[in-house]
């Protein structure tokens, strides 16, 4: 391990096995991330004997230690038969790294749901929370250049109580991944008007305002799928389901414009000139728009922080990833999000037991 600097090291656990272009992409992205952080070193879970020559060939051998492990989650398998059967796989030995305190966060390109089964048994819910989410970093326009959107994927389900939660973690997370102190949330909806919306969401609303100034947020309201990407919001609240459907819309429709792009700017001599001409623009277009720059999603409400690559990330994306985590980690990102989720059980309860009150409801 490395010990260049006095600053301590920040331990990253990584399942070397999970993403679709093997562990050669994975192992380049953390040399990537090596590079560029001497303060953090890796341990690396997978075959020993497929590990070993690609963490020679990066020249790692002082950044990283090897787990070995045989077995491998593939994105076929059932979270419930890897949560039976999954303990001698690279992704369930990646979570124990955390679990055991050997390393402050894991970094996976697996499947989600198995992923999110196996955090949810091996490290645990933090006390207060109901259901755990995951939470991304979308292109936007505001200063940072980046949004929060949460849930996009650990459960399809959400209710009224749910979603504010959502709000509570996303708001901690907005303050210590984004260094925003007041950050503005927003309830993803079909319209801004009061009435749209299914009943959750319309309880949610009054929950999610009534909770803005005792959790030192500041509520803008509904907000439309157009604001995602916007500056009006800094934080997006929203079910699993829509959140993962918007999720998979915006990287789709990035890869579009950038191929089609592409495309228009070969179709003659003339476009071709065009395109030299604008290389620079280009340039800065594609990597604004480019998904593998924000590549990882964090799990919220685990004692441990697990950061979800996406499956089919390269070198870049999977550095992207490990950066995510490295910054997470040494911000105290779980210690300072549990305390977050502690503090503001009273605020939630006493949000529920408001509006139970007012609207003649028991719980």
């Amino acid at each position: 391990m490395s010990t260049e600097t006095n600053k301590p090291q920040t331990i990253i656990s990584i399942d070397t096995m999970g993403g679709d272009q093997g562990p050669a992409a994975v192992v380049a992205g953390v040399a990537r991330s090596a590079r560029k952080n001497s303060n953090i070193d890796f341990i690396l879970h997978g075959p020993k004997d497929k590990l070993e020559p690609l963490v020679e060939k990066k020249g790692l051998q002082d950044r990283c230690s090897i787990r070995h492990t045989e077995g491998v989650v593939t994105m076929s398998d059932k979270p419930s038969y890897i949560m039976r059967h999954g303990k001698g796989t690279s992704m369930w030995s990646a979570i124990e790294s955390v679990r055991n305190k050997e390393a402050t966060v894991c970094v996976s390109a697996g499947n989600t749901g198995a992923l999110m089964a196996v955090s949810m048994i091996r490290l645990r819910r933090l006390e207060g929370v109901n259901r755990p989410a995951i939470a991304v970093l979308w292109p936007s326009k505001n200063k940072g250049g980046f949004n929060v959107m949460l849930d996009v994927g650990a459960d399809i389900r959400a209710d009224e109580s749910d979603l504010l939660q959502y709000a509570l973690m996303g708001a901690s997370y907005a303050r210590n991944g984004l260094e925003l102190d007041n950050p503005r949330i927003g309830l993803l909806n079909v319209g801004t008007e009061e009435h749209k919306g299914r009943p959750e969401l319309k309880v949610a609303h009054q929950l999610l305002s009534a909770a803005a100034k005792p959790a030192k947020y500041e509520y803008v309201g509904f907000v439309e799928g157009g604001d995602i990407p916007s500056n009006r919001v800094d934080v997006i609240v929203t079910d699993g389901f829509t959140g993962n459907v918007a999720l998979k819309t915006g990287e789709g429709t990035a890869s579009f414009v950038g191929s089609a792009l592409k495309d228009a700017f070969k179709a003659t001599p003339l476009s071709r000139l065009a395109a030299l001409l604008a290389t620079t623009s280009l340039r800065r277009l594609r990597k604004r728009i480019d998904p593998r720059r924000v590549n990882g999603g964090v799990f919220l409400g685990l004692n441990g922080t697990v950061v979800k690559s996406h499956g089919a990330a390269d070198a870049r994306g999977m550095s992207a990833a490990i950066n995510l985590a490295a910054k997470l980690a040494e911000n105290q990102f779980t210690e300072k999000l549990a305390s977050r989720v502690a503090s503001s059980t009273s605020i939630q309860q006493d949000v529920l037991d408001g509006y139970n009150e007012e609207n003649g409801t028991d719980e």
